[in-house]
């Protein structure tokens, strides 16, 4: 599939999505499931700059414990379309989680969002936006670090001009996450990469989302708002290295979620399913089963 204007086309071996929703103002959403139809629905959403792929093993340990899981590819990200008018506002992505869930479930959805995603799901639920019947929020926070954000930045606003190879690719991702090692499989890079009519690999999403505006100015007081409403079960879950969230940033939400659990996954950053996708699966599943049986 080939995407109008810069977008630049998918690899050969990226998977194709398996559904297609309309998004707010007819943008596609694409996203992937697992397990039961029939069974309680579990909505994954990745970090900015990620794609439905970092929910991969995740959707299968869910599936296989009965939940219905479907990952989603924010606009403008994986095989999501590019918002033409360049809307990546934090409403936009709300927009579209109500646009998917397009009508009330019996029971209402869980929520499960890492960083860009967590933020969506922690707004769409405190704004009184979307009903869910228990939240996952994935190493963000009403309060980061500002440092471990300006490194994620840094990351994605890296070369612009493209990669001559999917083997520089492997190298920024290993410069990024140096702990986790060199990615192994370069095919398994086509999920993260698509490559333009110059023969250049550049990152699975629209480059206009970096300049997206951002409400730096009232980010805490409107996230700490939402966090602060929150009554359904809700679990937080920190890389024990994240430079994102600290364990300030965890004792600032539990003073403002009082009821909310929480769960440090160790030898884990930032990307915290990806890093350690079998102690996330596990805490995830652990805390659903108590919460919210399947």
């Amino acid at each position: 599939m080939t995407r109008a204007g810069t977008a630049g086309s998918r690899l050969p071996d990226a998977p194709e999505p398996t559904r297609i929703w309309a998004g707010s103002g007819g943008v596609r959403i694409a996203g992937d499931v697992w397990g039961d139809p029939h069974g309680r629905l579990v909505i994954l959403m990745h970090g900015g700059g990620q794609t439905r792929h970092a929910w991969g093993g995740t959707g299968h340990v869910l599936g296989g414990a009965g939940y219905h899981a479907v990952a989603l590819d924010a606009r403008g990200h994986g095989d999501s379309q590019w918002a033409p008018d360049a809307d990546y506002s934090l409403d936009a992505m709300v927009r579209d989680l109500v646009c998917v869930i397009d009508a009330p479930t019996s029971p209402p959805p869980v929520l499960v969002g890492a960083s860009m995603g967590g933020i969506t799901a922690l707004v769409a639920i405190g704004e009184g936006r979307v009903e869910a019947s228990a939240l996952v929020l994935v190493d963000v926070a009403p309060r980061i670090e500002p440092d471990g954000s300006a490194r994620i930045q840094a990351f994605m606003r890296q070369r612009p001009e493209g990669f001559a190879s999917l083997e520089e690719v492997a190298e920024a991702i290993d410069a990024y996450r140096p702990r986790q090692g060199r990615p192994r499989n370069l095919e398994g890079l086509s999920k993260n990469v698509r490559i333009g009519a110059d023969g250049r690999y550049r990152w699975h999403w629209d480059p206009r989302y970096l300049g997206a505006p951002r409400e730096h100015d009232r980010r805490y007081e409107r996230l700490a708002a939402c966090a602060q409403r929150l009554s359904l079960p809700t679990l937080l879950v920190r890389g024990g290295s994240s430079d994102v969230v600290s364990e300030d940033g965890v004792r600032d939400f539990r003073e403002l979620c009082p009821h909310s659990e929480y769960v440090n996954v160790a030898e884990a950053g930032h990307m915290v399913a990806g890093d350690r996708n079998d102690a996330f699966g596990r805490a995830a599943v652990a805390f659903l089963r108590r919460a919210v049986p399947a």
